[in-house]
């Protein structure tokens, strides 16, 4: 079954020296887009860990978080930029004199202010990036389980629509030739009621010239074709599953274009209402498709 491009996951390891989580959120793109939130000093594996999450989607908006959580402090080191911070206790302080007041900075409001500080991890050690990148597999992992439920539940609702779809095609095929026999023998009745009307002797070559015309303009044996193709394609892809939300808008388009034709060539009531009811069904199935990988 295919997998729904909306999901989240998550994983959580623990070890002697840090804790790790990770977060992935998926929503709907034509392409694989992906915004990363990591510490500063795992950006520079950004394109490393990108290659990490291809493996396991193909397409898609996702928004990958790590929350990494040392258990050691010589695994941090932090940074004060203290020339800033200088200056602004000399800032407060002149403004202080030149009022005359008193002035006795406060450290620790200070310390608290996040902008002064700078975070860095120490050197991590060869084996780190392999550690996160196997937590960002199993959040990719339980992603994909996510997906795939969701999947499920849009696959199966395509198949029932795509049922419906079949039947109202067969109710249009087998409508067409009574509409077109009935179109024909009102052709002859009116070309022969005009001729007579001014004395003209209606020719059998008159009336198959035009009834041959008028048939060419109403047959739409050829478009059925095409539908009932497109339509067992589209259900033969949502069976498969893979990563097929590309090629099922794609061939929903083409069975947008077979029933318009349908629709503009039957010129007849009951037919217009079931190629009206067919498109809104196939326009719902358009927009599940647009949830598909």
């Amino acid at each position: 079954m295919p997998k729904s491009m909306t999901g989240y996951g998550k994983s959580r390891l623990e070890s002697d020296a840090f804790t790790q989580v990770w977060e992935v959120r998926g929503v709907n793109s034509r392409f694989l887009d992906l915004k990363w939130r990591l510490p500063l000093f795992l950006r520079p594996s950004e394109a490393a860990l990108e290659r990490v999450v291809r493996e396991a989607v193909a397409r898609g908006r996702l928004e990958v978080h790590l929350e990494f959580t040392p258990k050691r402090t010589d695994m941090w080191k932090a940074t004060l930029n203290a020339g800033l911070a200088g200056a602004m206790i000399d800032e407060v302080a002149a403004l202080a004199a030149a009022r005359d007041l008193p002035f006795a900075p406060d450290l620790n409001r200070l310390f608290s202010l996040s902008h002064l500080w700078q975070e860095d991890a120490v050197d991590p050690d060869p084996t780190l990036f392999d550690t996160l990148a196997g937590g960002l597999r199993l959040a990719l992992a339980d992603f994909n389980e996510a997906r795939a439920r969701e999947g499920q539940g849009l696959a199966a609702d395509l198949l029932t629509r795509l049922a419906r779809l079949k039947d109202w095609q067969a109710s249009i095929e087998a409508a067409a030739p009574a509409v077109k026999a009935e179109k024909m023998e009102q052709l002859v009745a009116r070309v022969t009621a005009i001729l007579e009307k001014v004395g003209v002797e209606p020719t059998q070559d008159r009336l198959l010239q035009e009834t041959a015309i008028l048939s060419d303009k109403l047959d739409v044996s050829e478009e059925m074709t095409r539908l009932v193709g497109h339509l067992g394609r589209l259900e033969s892809l949502v069976k498969d599953g893979g990563e097929v939300g590309k090629r099922l808008d794609f061939l929903i388009q083409e069975a947008f274009r077979e029933i318009n034709t349908c629709g503009n060539k039957a010129q007849n009531l009951d037919i217009s209402r079931l190629v009206v009811d067919f498109k809104a069904e196939l326009e719902k199935c358009r927009e599940q498709v647009q949830n598909l990988e």
